[in-house]
This record gives structure tokens, sequence and C-alpha cells, in this order.
């Protein structure tokens, strides 16, 4: 506990080896500082965008291009703040949870850059939070190793990729540190630690404090991220500026709004991002009642190459780079197997998939494993040629209504019982592992995360709701759901064994893709006892 003047901090999780280096009174005074700032504004946001899903549900008021925004998109004066040292080439990027063993490969997979992540790839237990708080502590210091079972040392290398931390969404809580009683914000809990205690440090290496901010819903939220930063850099002396962010655009309202992030950002931003499925997310949850028209297919179907998801992505490299940053694109989260004909068609369809975006203009790309590195790279090398981006590609003949970011029926495919069945099977492996602390599951030959689940459990809930017919013309009910449920956790049930939280994935799922209402499976009773426990 920390006794302040004018408030009270209290940490509520166990401790841990060295969690005092990460602790400190002096830390935790700085998080509350910018809780105590920020904490309105967060819920009033928070509350706007529950008040924006209502009226996008009723279709009062539609989604489209701000026009009390349209001023800053007409603009063509301003531009973003040049890149930041370390962030100028960014044509692979790796990311991963923030574990030992993570931050050591990530940081020398040969990546220009590594997302160190504290929110989908992280199973956020009180362990986990601040153990990969220390991780990155002594990583920026290069006092980081780590050892496999057979013995093996592995030591940081000479160029280690960029580090990019990526905190916690706005719409969660740390229960674990209390001001006053209340939890703090988790984002600024993984921010504020992570900035008090290395953005010096950082600096003093030429580098930076950088930040993927995810879950944005509007340019609003990223002005909050702004004057955080703004708060932050004051409190610790360092010049205004220094932060970088960049946004993944994974919600379908900040895609309308991508040219406003980047201005509130303007001097913090180094660019966007395309997420994949927890921008599908974003449309279903918003549109859960517009019928047939937004309903989609199998999740193997819904590909970056269908209309509105292409439109998005072109978009969002044609928003970038007339406002001079870097546009990612999107996550390759194949796992290299033992079997070669597997490995041959994966790695050519990440090839195909890398291409696109490389011939698409992106700057870079994400992959989810070391063995992947090599192919982005390969694929961003020819396509830059000497260049460290393509900010020159301004992609000018790029033209994207907001019927074309709103064409979802155009994605066409088909729902199948076996797209069903493997909906079901991906996510009780996936909350099976995530309560038992991992937040990044290797599942069918791919590296699965947070978003893996919420997409998988809210396309059923989606097809339930719709009465959504099967390739045989079976309509999807619960009844029916309910029995493949029973039969792929029998399946899976039996490939564990012992040791797994397999019932408590059941009713996760069954709480969020089977009831009446869609809610984050991270906001479930059964997340709720997990956090509080763990």
């Amino acid at each position: 506990m920390v006794e302040k003047l004018n408030y009270r901090i209290d940490v509520c999780g166990p401790a841990g080896d060295r969690f005092d280096e990460i602790l400190t009174p002096a830390a935790l005074d700085f998080v509350a500082k910018l809780d105590n700032a920020f904490a309105g504004r967060r819920r009033e946001l928070l509350d706007a965008r529950r008040v924006r899903r209502e009226e996008l549900q009723s279709g009062e008021k539609p989604l489209g291009f701000l026009p009390e925004t349209r001023a800053v998109r007409d603009d063509s004066s301003w531009s973003v703040a040049p890149a930041a040292p370390g962030l100028e080439d960014r044509r692979v990027e790796i990311t991963g949870p923030t574990d030992r063993k993570m931050t050591v490969n990530a940081l020398n997979s040969g990546a220009k850059v590594w997302l160190a992540d504290f929110e989908d790839a992280t199973s956020p237990t009180w362990h986990n939070v601040i153990d990969g708080q220390l991780n990155l502590f002594d990583a920026i210091r290069r006092n980081i190793d780590f050892t496999t079972e057979a013995g093996k040392r592995y030591t940081i290398g000479d160029e280690p990729a960029t580090i990019v931390a990526r905190p916690r969404g706005w719409h969660l809580v740390e229960k674990h540190i209390r001001i006053d009683g209340r939890p703090v914000s988790a984002s600024l809990v993984d921010f504020g630690l992570y900035f008090f205690h290395n953005a010096r440090q950082l600096l003093a290496r030429g580098s930076g404090p950088y930040f993927y901010l995810p879950k944005l819903e509007n340019h609003l939220e990223a002005r909050l991220w702004n004057d955080v930063f703004l708060l932050a850099q004051r409190e610790l002396g360092i010049p205004r500026g220094t932060v970088r962010a960049t946004v993944l655009i994974e919600t379908i309202t900040a895609a309308f709004e991508m040219e406003e992030i980047l201005y509130e950002l303007r001097e913090h931003i180094a660019g966007l991002n395309a997420g994949r499925w927890d921008y599908i997310f974003s449309v279903i949850k918003n549109f859960s009642s517009h019928g047939a028209d937004f309903v989609l297919p199998d999740r193997a179907q819904v590909t970056m190459t269908v209309p509105f998801m292409r439109a998005y992505t072109e978009l969002l490299v044609r928003t970038c780079h007339k406002r001079g940053a870097h546009a990612i694109g999107g996550m390759a989260a194949f796992i290299p197997s033992k079997d070669p004909e597997i490995n041959a068609t994966a790695l050519q369809k990440v090839r195909q998939d890398k291409e696109r975006e490389a011939n698409d203009g992106f700057d870079g790309s994400w992959v989810a494993h070391p063995g992947l590195v090599p192919v982005c790279r390969e694929v961003f090398d020819e396509a830059l040629g000497g260049w460290p981006n393509q900010l020159g590609k301004l992609r000018e003949d790029v033209v994207v209504t907001a019927e074309d970011l709103l064409d979802v029926a155009s994605a066409g495919g088909e729902v199948t019982e076996a797209g069903v069945r493997a909906n079901i099977n991906v996510a009780l492996r996936y909350i099976d592992a995530w309560l038992r602390g991992t937040g990044a599951a290797a599942i069918h030959n791919l590296m699965e995360d947070a978003a893996t689940a919420e997409i998988a459990r809210c396309q059923i809930w989606q097809w339930i709701r719709n009465g959504t017919k099967l390739e045989d013309g079976t309509a999807l009910t619960r009844e029916l759901t309910v029995s493949y449920l029973d039969e792929e956790l029998a399946s899976v049930r039996s490939e564990l064994g012992e040791g797994n939280r397999l019932g408590d994935a059941y009713e996760i799922f069954t709480e969020t893709a089977l009831g009446e209402k869609l809610p984050s499976f991270l906001t479930t009773g059964a997340y709720a006892r997990y956090l509080t426990t763990h």
C-alpha cells in the first residue's frame, strides 16, 4: 500500500520474485496520477461507445464519414511527425506475449520490430502482467537470457528488434491495483509502468518509448491517448513528442475515422495497422440486428481479399501515406510444422498474403512466429528495394466510400457444419489455454490469441440469431449448436487429459455465444472470477 495526501493506492495482487522492482512507490504514484487525471474521460468515452453501438443497431444514426471533421480530412497542410529512431524501417514485425522465452526469441528473430503484447496475446494474470514488465525492464538493459530444458542458453544479440509495447484496451481494468478502492485502467497500468521504468533508458540507447494502441473506436479515444502521452512526458521531464504510437484499426467505427485518429495523435503517431479478427468482430457487434446482409460465412472464408476487407485495407494505406505515416499489414499466424506438405502449402499462402500487402503499398507486416520472418522479409525486401518504406506510394488511385466499407454482403461464401465445429473447437481450446495463463496458444498449426475466441464465438451467436442455414439447408439453432458443443468438448477433453479448464471454457462459451446478448468473453462472470483470483 502507498499512502498519499489525496489518495490511497492498494496493490491487491500477491507478491512475486522481484515484483517490488516494478511496483515501486514512485511508479505506482505515476500510474495513479495518470489514472486520476483521465478516469472520468475514460468512463465518458466508454459510455459513448455503448450509445453509439445502440444507434448503429437501431439504425438511428448510420455509420459514415464524420461531417463535423471534414475540415481535418480536406486540409492538405498537416502531416504526422517524422519516423522516430528504430521505426524508420518496419518491413517485418513479430508479435507475441512478454514472457521471458518470447522476449529473447522475438528480439533475436531478425524482425525489425517486436510487438511486446500485454493485450490479446497475454492472459492477464497478475503474474503475467508484472513478470512481463520485468522481462521488458531486463531486455531494455540487455540483462536477460533464457535457458531451455535441454540446457541451451540464449541471450540477446547485437541487433535486437525495436520494442513496441501494446497495453490493454480502454475497456479493461486492472483489479489488482486500486486507487481509493476503485480498480485502475489496465491501459494506464501497462503504459504507465513501462513508460516510468524505461523511457529514459530507451532514449539513452537511441530508441524511445513506443506503443501499439488497441481497440480504439473513434478519434476522441485517440485524443485521450495523446493527452496521456503529454502528461506522462511532462511528469518525467521527457521532451514532448518523444512517444510514438501505432494505432490498430480493428473496429469498424475507427475505419471511418482513420484520418482524424492520425490528426489527434499527429505529434506522437507512427502509423496504423490493419487488424482482422477484431475488425470482423466489431462488424458483427455493431450490426448484429441488421439481418442477413451482415451475416458472414465461415471464418476461414473471410479473407483480406473479400471486398469490404479490401476496401478497408486500401483506404488505410492511402490515408497513412497521405499524412506521412506507416501502414502496417496484418498477421500471418501460421506456425511452421514438422509436416513438409503442410509447411509448403501454408508458406505459399503466407507469401501470397504478404505479396498482396507489399503490392498494395504497406510498409511492413506482422508474423507470429520467428520461422515466418524470412518469408515476410524476402517479400518486402523485393518490394522496397533500397528504401526503408513505401511512403512515396500514395495510392491516389484508391477511392473508398462508406458503402464499400459496409458491403459485408459481398463477402459471399457459406456457413458449414465444419465451420461451426471449427469455431467451437478452437474457442474451447483457446479459452482453456487462456484460463491456464497462456494468451498466445498454438492451435491447429496457427498461433491464436484472444481475438480468435472473440470472432469464433460471436460468429456462432450471429448465425443462431439469424437462423442461418448450413450448406445442407439445416438451420443452425441453439439446440443444434449445443449438440455440436458437447461433442467437441468431449473430443477436446479426451485429447487434453487432466489439468484443463474446459469446464470453465464451456461456461464462458455458453454465456457469450448462446445467450441473448453479445458480451466480450473478457467481461463474463467466469472471467471476473478468474481475474480476481489470479
